[in-house]
């Protein structure tokens, strides 16, 4: 690990030297990539060279203790040996996390879609308070996010809805969200007061770029048409909807969103590459199946990932066994200590997966 840690550590001195030349500022291509590259290896430099300097100070108290006889510098030299000892061992800790192989898709822009499942209206006004708690939570991280399709209730519910969220490390956070999500409260339609129970299925795809995916114009066949119902209203006086038919898969994508039918057609286009990418993925995770069973979030749209139980203000993960009583909170955007916890335990899996290997 160590030896490895040295090479970043020079690698990094390389970039930071280059990123001085007066050419690179003009090649901008080349800029951005070392730019992205010194970002990415900023942490583990940062955490490398505290370690260092805590094995430094573990080293200059063990002298100290060696030489030194007054006692109340001894006991000095002993607080400052624990310390350091103790920080060690945290910076190694996360210097291994740190050093894990990176997911290439965690830095993507993401489509998000969401779909209502069992529990007719009910399930689909639940899917719109599930969008809401999404685009909450993207605001307390300063993403963007941006209405793709909709499929609405008529009572405000989604039937399905699609949107896109772009920022940093969006699909790093983002991807333990796909899944079944399962609601348990009493519909306001319920007169005898009984708890239902619904679903919604969550698909999380990392945005597809056009070197991504190659769609041939053959395989694709596009419908122009008036927009209608909500979500068209103001539109549906032109043939402004665009509807996608890739005949190779069967995927029928369908956009009214804009005003536009250019600006529908290439949110179409990019919902398309995107679905298409995701089933690239399920192709590869497929062929490593057993790796991906071990993991936290296998992104199986029928793995049942959490329930939002109303009558007892809770939240639980069944991945990872973790139930909090805010349930208010959650569904308000703080999805941070949830998303947390499925970062540490999915990190806590690969590492001891690599401990086993070694």
């Amino acid at each position: 690990m160590f030896d490895k840690l040295e090479d970043l550590l020079i690698r990094y001195e390389e970039i930071m030297g280059e990123l001085q030349e007066p050419d690179v500022a003009n090649d901008q291509e080349r800029f951005r990539k070392l730019m992205k590259e010194q970002a990415d290896l900023a942490p583990i430099v940062e955490a490398y060279t505290e370690y260092k300097k805590a094995k430094q100070s573990i080293a200059d108290s063990e002298e100290m203790l060696e030489i030194e006889s007054d006692e109340e510098m001894r006991e000095l030299a002993k607080e400052e040996l624990s310390s350091s000892k103790k920080r060690v061992e945290e910076l190694e800790h996360e210097l291994k996390i740190l050093l894990l192989p990176k997911d290439p898709n965690d830095d993507k822009n993401i489509m998000v879609e969401i779909r209502a499942g069992a529990g007719g209206d009910e399930s689909a006004l639940f899917a719109a308070e599930v969008y809401r708690m999404y685009v909450h939570y993207a605001e307390s991280k300063r993403w963007k996010t941006e209405m793709i399709s909709v499929n609405e209730n008529g009572i405000g519910g989604f039937k399905e809805v699609v949107f896109m969220v772009s920022g940093q490390g969006v699909y790093s956070r983002m991807k333990y969200e796909s899944g079944v999500h399962r609601v348990q409260r009493v519909p306001e339609t319920e007169s005898g007061g009984r708890i239902h129970t619904s679903t919604i299925t969550v698909a999380v795809m990392p945005e597809a770029e056009e070197v991504d995916v190659v769609i041939e114009e053959k395989d694709i066949r596009i419908d122009v048409m008036r927009a209608s119902g909500n979500g068209g209203q103001c539109v549906n006086t032109t043939d402004s909807a665009v509807r996608l038919t890739h005949y190779p898969t069967g995927i029928v994508i369908y956009s009214q969103t804009e005003k536009s039918q250019l600006q529908n057609k290439e949110k179409a286009f990019r919902l398309l590459r995107s679905k298409l990418y995701e089933l690239e993925l399920e192709k590869q995770q497929s062929a490593e199946a057993e790796a991906r069973r071990s993991q936290i979030g296998t992104g199986d749209r029928s793995e049942k990932i959490r329930t939002y139980n109303f009558p007892q203000g809770r939240v639980t993960d069944h991945r990872i066994k973790l139930t909090l009583h805010k349930l208010d909170s959650i569904l308000n955007g703080d999805l941070d200590e949830v998303i947390d916890s499925l970062i540490a335990a999915d990190q806590a899996i690969r590492l001891s997966g690599l401990e086993k290997d070694a």
